[in-house]
């Protein structure tokens, strides 16, 4: 971010923190002396290109706030519908959850697609919660999404023997594989929870809280 879009980004959550909506565009250029609507409409355009912000062009104070803390209590987490392939991957969604829940920085969430994890009772639309560790660091039970030798990430159930980390697939007949040269694997995250609804209604920005 350049120093006014910082500027500008603090002032938002200070603002949104204080009185539960987005200060107006004009707002925001009266703060800091800037005349044109159209520099301010600018300026937001950025940050939402640099994925801080969501705008909704139809609506007035149509801007949502991305991967801010607003409560010192919570975290905003972002959400993918399938396991992120690299780094870059762009999140679909953000859910804002208990810090106690997903404090871990580097947590994000996984959409549960089809019976790929049928094997932990979840379900289709259940939001998975990973937060990030080293294959080293995952206790003999533990389920990751991991990439083995370059392969697209899965899940999997981790154990261990003398000759290195086994990895069990979630789906009934899946061999498990064995990684014996650890630089083999990247663990995207261990699963740390879910969260689901009980109503029928698909877990997603109804939850986010900004």
């Amino acid at each position: 971010m350049t120093d006014i879009e910082r500027k500008i980004l603090d002032y938002m959550v200070t603002y949104l923190r204080s009185n539960t909506y987005q200060p107006s565009i004009r707002e925001i250029g009266e703060r800091f002396g800037i005349k044109s609507t159209k520099t301010v409409s600018e300026h937001l355009q950025a940050l939402a290109d640099k994925g801080f912000l969501e705008r909704d062009p139809s609506r007035s104070r149509g801007v949502k706030i991305l991967g801010v803390d607003l409560q010192p209590d919570a975290v905003t987490v972002p959400c993918f519908e399938a396991l992120p392939g690299d780094r870059s991957a762009t999140a679909v969604d953000h859910l804002t959850v208990d810090r106690r829940l997903a404090g871990t920085k580097g947590s994000f969430f996984v959409r549960a697609r089809g019976d790929e994890l049928a094997a932990l009772g979840l379900v289709e639309g259940d939001w998975v919660l990973l937060e990030p560790a080293e294959a080293h660091e995952v206790p003999d039970g533990g389920v990751v999404a991991a990439e083995i030798g370059g392969a697209p990430a899965r899940w999997g159930r981790v154990s261990r023997n003398g000759r290195g980390i086994y990895v069990q697939g979630l789906r009934r007949g899946d061999a498990p594989t064995l990684v014996e040269d650890l630089s083999r694997i990247r663990v995207l995250g261990r699963v740390a929870g879910f969260v689901r609804r009980f109503d029928g209604t698909p877990a997603g920005a109804n939850l986010t809280a900004h």
